[in-house]
């Protein structure tokens, strides 16, 4: 009697200068594999910091020194070494779960006609403690994500792909310096068909409101770039002009409250200039959204309060 072959899917971890969060990551990929799975893991450095090299080696990672900066160069290096027959992805920062990989493999191998398979994501804190519900909460069986990924930013860590999709879908955008993954998601999605297992997969770790306020203001337009274009690019697997209307409004909605909420941790905390430009770019992202705001009791309405008149 011969045991069966273990699956083996190679695991790209683009990383930079974060060593004591790689080797979390790391280590949520090891406690997967077992007799049936087994990991090719990519750590894709764009960084300088020397200790990422010798975390890879701990736990058994091929390092790919990555010369390039951004993610988007980091993930096309760990794409383009991927030998196994599955690929998916882990940023450094977040960590996989005991329910992650098996279940959308098991679907890819019972509907061949899929490319790829998403799972559930669970927002957390930095001290990986969740917050909100898991995402997507439902989603077709026909293999038609579009919709879904249209009106949601799905974490990549999620998704488990045919290694020869990178033939079809081609590469991360590296001119994009931000929704980099959504796009290729969203680009997946119209040229293949992706199932769903509705299973808690990936822990996504979430900056607090007021990180990294400047670098939040300068990836916005990218967002709005990277639905605008995937919008033209989509033909006939384009929603009705409703839907995408309302997903539209939506998305800028979720821009809105970004920016609507570091703006409110900035005036608790006595920021009065760093609350008003937060207020300035929330009304600049969706002047609909603070319209609405101003004219009842809301956040805005406070946090205006505290940075026009000073209460």
């Amino acid at each position: 009697m011969t045991l069966e072959t273990p699956t083996r899917v190679s695991v790209v971890v683009p990383t930079r200068d974060r060593p004591a969060l790689l080797r979390e990551a790391l280590a949520s990929i090891r406690a997967l594999e077992g007799p049936d799975l087994t990991f090719e893991t990519l750590v894709a450095d764009n960084g300088r910091d020397g200790e990422t090299q010798r975390v890879a080696a701990a736990f058994g990672a091929r390092w790919i020194r990555v010369a390039r900066p951004g993610a988007s160069a980091a993930r096309n290096a760990g794409l383009a070494a991927a030998t196994a027959e599955f690929v998916t992805f882990l940023d450094d920062d977040d960590v996989w779960l005991a329910g992650h990989i098996r279940p959308q493999i098991a679907l890819l191998r019972a509907r061949p006609d899929f490319a790829a398979a998403v799972g559930q994501v669970q927002r957390t804190d930095a001290d990986l403690q969740p917050f909100g519900n898991r995402w997507p909460e439902a989603a077709p069986t026909s293999g038609n994500l579009v919709p879904v990924l249209f009106g949601t930013f799905l974490q990549i860590g999620a998704l488990v792909a045919r290694t020869t999709v990178r033939e079809t879908v081609g590469w991360f955008a590296e001119e994009l310096i931000s929704s980099e993954d959504w796009d290729w998601q969203l680009r997946l999605a119209i040229r293949h068909r992706v199932g769903f297992v509705p299973q808690l997969c990936v822990y996504f770790r979430q900056r607090r409101a007021t990180d990294d306020d400047a670098l939040r203001w300068q990836r916005w337009p990218y967002v709005r770039r990277v639905f605008l274009r995937n919008l033209r690019r989509a033909g006939k697997r384009r929603p009705s002009l409703p839907f995408l209307g309302r997903t539209y409004l939506r998305l800028c909605g979720e821009g809105y409250g970004w920016f609507l909420n570091s703006a409110a941790e900035h005036a608790r905390g006595g920021e009065r200039n760093a609350a008003r430009q937060e207020l300035g770019r929330a009304v600049r992202v969706s002047p609909l959204h603070a319209a609405h705001d101003l004219l009842r009791p809301s956040v805005f309405r406070s946090v205006a309060g505290v940075v026009i008149a000073g209460r």
